[in-house]
């Protein structure tokens, strides 16, 4: 993901941060369904008009048949739109500049399936460009995205994730989007999704749920029964990407109570004792922060048998795994008294 924000929380008056998000996600790029073959003849046409002197006439002709009364000529524009749009940020800034845009959102809310998924599609290329996303989200792609995100085939559900991943990276639409219901649909996707469609739903959840008010919605959506069941399963290829997912709604009280109900403790700690070295380190840190102002989650984690693998972790983990494991110990062998004098700042190193 392009633009996230580092995660950090604050413990004992430290701050630990997560610069390893990035990696963990898909990257919600243009679309990836291997329509295009980019040796066809076609493409090569296509491509070849769009590199011409007349490449201005062609697109405003694409942006025209749009708007056809012909959905064959609707499908054809779209889909050549989309290819043009797919890799070259030229294209995808003279595309938006012809007008495209509200012709392809009105395409996004087509009964048609395939010409709302080249609509979708679009429209997701077209945001990759920065300059495109204020254009994209002030001509009312949101809810139409938001439409092809809850009834779409499976890629426009997938695509429409992605682009409102995209749109989402502009600050000030995280809760415009949030409000608009996106996160229920997401929530489905991740849950009811293919490999591909988990992925972009996990992404764009992350990314909504920087802000508060989407991490709240998020977990009222029912979002930890299936992020503690992509994390228990640690052969799905999901397990980094959810546990990311959960260490920022936790930093909220119902994110903290809907992980617990939902049985994650013993899905973390068991992380601990046989994850990689970033999922040991991304567990450590979720349980550290549930920990540290709750004493009945310290006898949880406790009885569940933590403090052996965050010795472990602690004696062979990165640099900061070891400090979170450190802290985690030291707050597990407090007296449980609901105060946490018996760990210093000192006790954890930068």
């Amino acid at each position: 993901m392009e633009t996230a924000t580092p995660m950090s929380y604050a413990y004992m008056g430290r701050t630990f941060s997560e610069d390893s998000t990035t990696s963990a996600f898909s990257d919600c790029n243009s679309d990836r369904s291997g329509e295009f073959s980019t040796t066809s003849s076609q493409n090569r046409l296509l491509l070849l008009s769009c590199s011409s002197e007349n490449s201005d006439d062609f697109i405003r002709q694409l942006v025209s048949d749009l708007e056809s009364s012909s959905i064959d000529l609707q499908r054809q524009a779209a889909m050549q739109i989309r290819l043009l749009a797919k890799n070259k940020e030229e294209n995808r800034l003279k595309i938006a500049r012809a007008g495209a845009v509200k012709p392809l959102i009105s395409l996004v809310q087509s009964a048609d399936p395939q010409l709302q998924e080249f609509g979708v599609t679009a429209i997701l290329n077209l945001s990759l460009c920065e300059e495109n996303k204020d254009l994209i989200a002030g001509s009312g792609a949101i809810k139409p995205l938001i439409r092809a995100l809850r009834a779409g085939n499976p890629t426009s559900k997938e695509n429409a994730a992605c682009a409102l991943l995209r749109l989402s990276q502009v600050e000030e639409n995280k809760l415009a989007i949030g409000r608009s219901g996106a996160i229920q649909p997401l929530v489905d996707l991740l849950e009811n999704g293919g490999t591909r469609g988990k992925k972009d739903a996990s992404t764009a959840l992350f990314s909504l749920c920087s802000v508060k008010e989407n991490k709240i919605r998020a977990v009222q959506s029912g979002i930890m029964k299936p992020l503690v069941e992509l994390m228990a399963d640690l052969g799905s290829g999901m397990v980094d990407k959810a546990a990311f997912v959960v260490s920022v709604l936790v930093s909220v009280p119902e994110g903290k109570t809907g992980l617990v109900e939902e049985g994650g403790i013993p899905v973390l700690v068991e992380i601990v004792e046989v994850g990689t070295q970033r999922q040991k380190e991304i567990a450590a840190g979720i349980l550290l922060q549930i920990c540290e102002d709750s004493v009945t989650y310290r006898k949880m984690v406790g009885r569940e048998g933590a403090i052996p693998p965050l010795v472990a972790l602690s004696q062979s983990g990165t640099t900061r795994a070891k400090q979170k494991a450190e802290a985690l110990i030291n707050l597990l062998r407090q007296p449980r008294s609901g105060n946490n004098n018996g760990a210093r700042a000192s006790d954890v190193s930068d």
